[in-house]
């Protein structure tokens, strides 16, 4: 029988739900063991990088690594698995059968891939060379020492469970061949498959332009004398990339219906329809238009007056008010956490679509030289430096102080183009 890897979130080390996430995979441990699993603790005081080069170190096929981690953002429970992969995702889907069976009050989201998430990305998916999944538990901030066993039983039948369907094949590294079509055409050369994550040759990388041996985020594989990355890993580079089951091809496309090259820039012109961006909204929050109606119109009207590109607005808006839900944070008609020019408190609104101009002519004062068409209303507008960050990664450390915030944005903007079959 294979080994587990288990490991926890990297939160702060003192807090309370850290302590709550210790108590949780040492239970976890202890049963396991208990029933005479071998578990290997990925050790706390190591970044997140380190923690799976520690597991990559020491795994072998047949072996399976779980990362425990807290949802701050909601209640809710989701499992979280590298895209395109249908096998990951059952074994995501039986984890969370088993723990809700234990638990049946916990609030389930179900199986998410893991381009959902803020980033865009889990490392610890992406990079873990064995099968790998993230759990991120929304019931811990009100936990309690009666919940916390079922929470740890239903986590241990889900790992066996998991841990038995992958030892249940061969160990092996004569990998499977995979054919890849490139821009509707059989690229000649094929991909392989690796614990039902489709990898492409790193020569075809280089041939669409993208150098990604300069890139540590990456898991590299090298087979028969040739090396291969994942291939969603071409999804950030703007490609579109899907997994067709039955004729086991993954299928990449990198002419778009959208500019490629453009697709960060914050002045132009978006792509999506309103129908398209109400649904978006409806789908992550059903109840998100009930207050705001028309909101995805006037993103697309006040967007296109300034020039600027209102998908980009839009996913910013989403980003920052998770979706219309605000979580507490809420000021009138203010979609963009926007301030007054005393530094005070938040700026307000009398209604909704001054709410999005100002938004817009925000994003127009960091992006652009160009003069508003409109008159300013954006509180602090003579307070930037103009066309200081034509693009979204430039607004990291400006708009907000979370140096992650334009990669965030992009994350959004790429399940946006996703959603309406443009990426």
């Amino acid at each position: 029988m294979g080994r587990i890897f288990l490991g926890t979130g990297h939160v702060e080390k003192v807090s309370k739900i850290q302590r709550q996430l210790v108590l949780l995979r040492d239970r976890v441990i202890a049963e396991l063991q208990s029933r005479q699993w071998e578990v290997l603790l990925v050790p706390d005081d190591l970044s997140l990088s380190n923690s799976i080069q520690w597991v990559n170190d020491r795994s072998f096929p047949g072996d399976i690594a779980l990362a425990i981690d807290n949802n701050s953002k909601s209640q809710e429970t989701s499992v979280f698995y590298l895209p395109n992969n249908l096998e990951r995702k059952r074994h995501a889907d039986l984890l969370l059968l088993l723990l809700v069976r234990s638990f049946p009050e916990i609030h389930s989201q179900g199986s998410k891939p893991d381009t959902v998430t803020e980033l865009g990305s889990l490392a610890f998916c992406r990079q873990t060379n064995i099968p790998s999944l993230v759990i991120k538990l929304g019931c811990l901030s009100h936990s309690n020492n009666d919940i916390s066993p079922l929470i740890a039983s239903g986590l241990v039948n889900g790992l066996m469970a998991w841990s038995r369907e992958v030892s249940s094949r061969e160990s092996s590294e004569d990998y499977s061949s995979i054919a890849i079509e490139l821009n509707r055409k059989i690229y000649p050369e094929p991909g392989i498959l690796i614990n039902g994550n489709a990898y492409i040759p790193i020569d075809l990388c280089d041939r669409l332009g993208i150098d990604f041996t300069v890139s540590r985020d990456v898991s590299l594989v090298e087979h028969q004398g040739i090396v291969y990355i994942k291939a969603i890993e071409l999804r950030d580079r703007n490609f579109s990339v899907s997994w067709e089951n039955l004729s086991q091809t993954v299928i990449l496309r990198s002419l778009l219906s959208i500019n490629r090259e453009q697709i960060d820039r914050i002045m132009g012109i978006g792509n999506t329809s309103e129908v398209q961006m109400i649904m978006f909204l409806k789908t992550n929050n059903e109840d998100a238009l009930k207050e705001f109606p028309h909101l995805p119109k006037l993103y697309r009207e006040e967007g296109k007056i300034e020039g600027i590109n209102y998908d980009i607005a839009f996913c910013q808006m989403c980003l920052e008010t998770h979706f219309l839900r605000f979580d507490g944070n809420y000021s009138a008609n203010n979609f963009a956490n926007l301030g007054l020019s005393s530094g005070e408190k938040l700026a307000t609104f009398s209604e909704p679509r001054l709410g999005v101009r100002s938004h817009i002519q925000h994003l127009k004062a960091y992006a652009s030289l160009e003069p508003l068409v409109q008159e300013i209303i954006d509180p602090r507008f003579d307070f930037v430096r103009r066309g200081v960050a034509p693009k979204v990664f430039q607004l990291s450390g400006r708009w907000s102080a979370d140096l992650t915030y334009g990669d965030k944005i992009m994350a959004m903007l790429r399940r946006l183009y996703e959603s309406a079959n443009l990426l």
